[in-house]
């Protein structure tokens, strides 16, 4: 009978080893790399963003500032790809209230998806998740309505029931609503959503999303685009496309498979050796048909 015991209290240590404690969940939390992507990126906006995830997450922030949803999309990638298989949080938010965007309430509804152990919270509007559905990272996005979302947050007890109608109001929802979100799906809780199929998140154009300090120029081609007679337009069609950047020759002009992407999957640059392409073939960001 003893020797019963002690196999059963045995195999319950084991099952209870498996459950994370609150503790445990915390630390977990605690320990997750979190990544702001925003075109809120002046040190106002941009250190009020990180005081607030840090002060409901506790964990490391990284924040990058970008200037439109093309920047956006490249970076959420490569956010991805230098998180690896580790457990994080990626916030993104590209929300103009001018122009087409004024079909909304209070600018582009967000939506999350999981990648891995990856949390994803995004505008949902032009091409910030373009690069997401150009890689088939996520099949769905589960898009959230504001109020709906703030009514859950209070039923759960996470949110005072005074900050509803300012949150719904607020022109800074990176800063008032999009954290909290984070806090609350991160422990594994689910909120009411809306399935947007990722087929109907735009194709990425042929673009300049990013040009580096060094003035090369991200496109938003992969290697293998190439395979599939997917060329460039007149203007870059007749630069060599070369492996890497050391087989470019000096003060060469060439297309070569670049630093950024996921995994095995990596974006064509266009680049200059020993100058900037950006200077010498007049390329800007958001330049389409490249």
């Amino acid at each position: 009978m003893k020797a019963l015991f002690l196999i059963f209290k045995s195999i319950t240590n084991k099952l209870l080893e498996k459950r994370p404690s609150k503790e445990g969940l915390f630390s977990l939390i605690k320990n997750m790399n979190i990544t702001i992507i925003n075109d809120c990126r002046d040190a106002n906006a941009s250190g009020r963003q990180i005081t607030r995830v840090t002060s409901l997450l506790g964990s490391q922030v990284s924040f990058i500032g970008v200037t439109n949803d093309l920047e956006a999309a490249g970076n959420l990638v490569d956010t991805l790809d230098a998180l690896e298989e580790n457990p994080g949080v990626v916030l993104v938010n590209v929300a103009p209230r001018n122009g087409k965007a004024k079909k909304w309430k209070n600018g582009t509804p967000f939506g999350y998806f999981w990648h891995k152990k990856i949390l994803i919270l995004s505008s949902i509007d032009g091409f910030t998740l373009s690069l997401v559905k150009k890689l088939e990272l996520t099949k769905f996005i589960n898009v959230l309505e504001v109020p709906r979302t703030l009514d859950q947050l209070i039923a759960y007890g996470v949110l005072s029931k005074k900050l509803k109608n300012s949150i719904a109001r607020t022109q800074f929802r990176s800063y008032e609503f999009l954290p909290r979100v984070a806090a609350f799906l991160v422990q594994g809780k689910k909120l009411q959503s809306t399935k947007l199929n990722i087929k109907n998140i735009p194709d990425m154009p042929l673009a300049i999303w990013w040009i580096d300090n060094f003035g090369n120029c991200k496109t938003t081609l992969l290697s293998e685009d190439m395979k599939y007679k997917i060329y460039f337009s007149e203007k870059f069609n007749a630069l060599t496309h070369l492996p890497r950047l050391k087989d470019v020759p000096n003060e060469t002009a060439a297309i070569i498979t670049g630093s950024s992407g996921l995994g095995e999957k990596r974006f064509l640059e266009i680049v200059v050796q020993g100058g900037s392409a950006a200077k010498k073939l007049n390329i800007s960001v958001g330049e389409l048909n490249v």
